[in-house]
């Protein structure tokens, strides 16, 4: 087994940015990024041992955000021989699509022909940091000399102390780091000064962090360690007790696989560490089954209501189980005590805890041929057997979902004689939460599903947005007759879901 020698990544991201910028100032007309076509993208990325390629379109605003973080990118890792390229997707079209690229910007590493998605950061120096951790081994070769500057490298280190690097647990370790040698930093020595100056006995695997207790020890006998045991243990420790939770951070919550557990605070206000710090032993006893964040109210206070805080009432807090999407906030008018949100928490574990589900009021008419469906009559109308149900999933705001409204629309339209047999219908997915019945969950809009006649299995519609398409979509999958009932007095009615004639007072 070979490792290369340790050099500080955060040192060098230091000398390279120092120098693009210094580069800059000299030359602001020169770009460093490279432009693909599909004449010179196979001849310019295969040969490279390491390069980065982003696909964008010029009108994407995420796009021009990051574009000055990308040049700067480029001109940094000039001299470290790593080079950075970009492909016009409007000009390009079919070069992107051969690349599997959906969406702008899609930013993909490749080494000598073969890609990985780009999972880093969107600023410079995270950019920088990224691509030179691409550079090196997954393992670093560390020594005496060394030691105390790697252990403080990145915020999460994780060195393995060895008598052999041939021996266990190293071809494990080194397994382990090139699963997750995007996320930390991994490191291993032989070295007996830097074992003992580490005061541990090899074999050892030890976590570094800038967080939470600063060193650990791998707990369990380290030469029997596989792979997936020292993945999960870095995982698990990976994650702060009582963390911030930003735009940087989230990724690593949403990828754990636990539920979330958010303190929204105020950082204006004088006693927020305080809430934070009662906050933070609920959160000690019970993180090894839910991740617990603090977060900016005031910045994310869109990201709150959409959790189901109605009121700008701040600390609040809320419980979210991401693979069901389902929320379970804290009761804004009771008084925030560390104690009874403990007791929440617990009952969230036992299975207590009934989620609170948004919903937009039921519409007393229905009066368009697309049916306006909303959260508290979901299950009534999508489980329909009766009925075949095509349901678009859309959000207000979405520029994708507006194009398609009148397509949409249309299809009402085309299929309106038919309403009792087949219903076309449209939910709001960002004010109307799906019960825990629902066999799916909506991450992008807009998204469209349809039911058969019969079944409780949605189907995902993947085809085109064109209105013949989505017609013979239906044809093709309706288990219902699409020919008009002849009317009679008896079935001679426009109703398919009908919202309660009378009101009741809620007791």
């Amino acid at each position: 087994m070979r490792f290369t020698s340790f050099v500080s990544v955060a040192s060098t991201v230091a000398l390279v940015s120092f120098a693009s910028a210094k580069d800059a100032d000299e030359s602001t007309n020169i770009s460093d990024v490279l432009n693909l076509t599909k004449d010179s993208f196979a001849s310019t990325v295969n040969p490279e041992p390491l390069i980065l390629v982003e696909f964008f379109a010029p009108w994407c605003g995420h796009c021009k955000s990051l574009a000055p973080h990308y040049e700067e990118a480029a001109t940094a890792l000039k001299d470290k021989e790593i080079k950075l390229a970009k492909v016009d997707c409007v000009d390009q079209a079919d070069l992107c699509q051969s690349h599997g690229v959906q969406g702008y910007p899609t930013l993909k590493v490749f080494r000598n022909g073969e890609h990985t998605d780009y999972t880093g950061p969107r600023k410079a120096d995270g950019i920088i940091s990224y691509m030179i951790k691409q550079s090196l081994p997954a393992v670093s070769e560390v020594a005496a000399s060394n030691l105390e500057e790697f252990q403080n490298a990145d915020p999460i280190v994780v060195l393995a102390y060895v008598s052999s690097t041939t021996e266990a647990p190293a071809p494990e370790f080194s397994a382990t780091a090139e699963k997750y040698r995007d996320d930390y930093l991994f490191g291993i020595t032989s070295d007996a000064k830097a074992i003992a100056a580490a005061g541990v006995t090899p074999p050892a695997i030890v976590v570094y962090r800038n967080f939470d207790d600063r060193v650990t020890e791998y707990p369990y006998p380290v030469s029997a360690a596989t792979a997936r045991d020292i993945g999960d243990w870095v995982q698990q420790l990976s994650v702060p007790v009582l963390g911030e939770v930003n735009e940087g951070t989230y990724a690593t919550y949403a990828g754990s696989g636990k539920p979330l557990a958010y303190l929204f605070v105020d950082p204006t206000d004088e006693k927020t560490d305080d809430h934070i710090a009662a906050f933070k032993p609920v959160a000690a006893k019970y993180n090894d089954k839910i991740n617990f964040v603090w977060i900016d109210a005031v910045k994310f206070g869109d990201h709150a209501k959409a959790l189901n805080l109605p009121e700008p009432k701040w600390p609040s807090f809320v419980i979210q189980n991401l693979d069901l999407q389902l929320k379970y906030p804290y009761d804004q008018s009771k008084p925030f005590e560390a104690e009874a949100l403990s007791t929440m928490v617990a009952e969230y574990l036992d299975g207590k805890l009934v989620a609170k589900l948004k919903s937009q009021p039921i519409p007393e008419t229905q009066d368009e041929s697309v049916f306006v469906l909303v959260g508290d009559q979901f299950d009534e109308v999508a489980f329909d057997d009766t009925k075949d149900i095509f349901i678009e999933f859309y959000a207000t705001w979405c520029g994708h979902c507006k194009r398609l409204k009148p397509i949409w629309d249309s299809l009402g339209d085309h299929f309106a004689d038919v309403k009792d047999q087949l219903v076309i219908a449209k939910l709001e997915a960002q004010e109307n939460d799906l019960p825990p019945s629902a066999p799916f969950r909506i991450s992008g809009f807009p998204t469209l599903k349809f039911k058969p006649a019969g079944s409780r299995e949605y189907l995902d519609y993947n085809g085109d947005r064109e209105l013949e398409s989505l017609i013979a979509y239906v044809e093709e999958h309706a288990k219902n007759s699409l020919k008009p009932a002849v009317k009679t007095p008896e079935n001679d009615s426009q109703a398919t879901f009908e919202a309660p004639r009378e009101s009741h007072d809620e007791l």
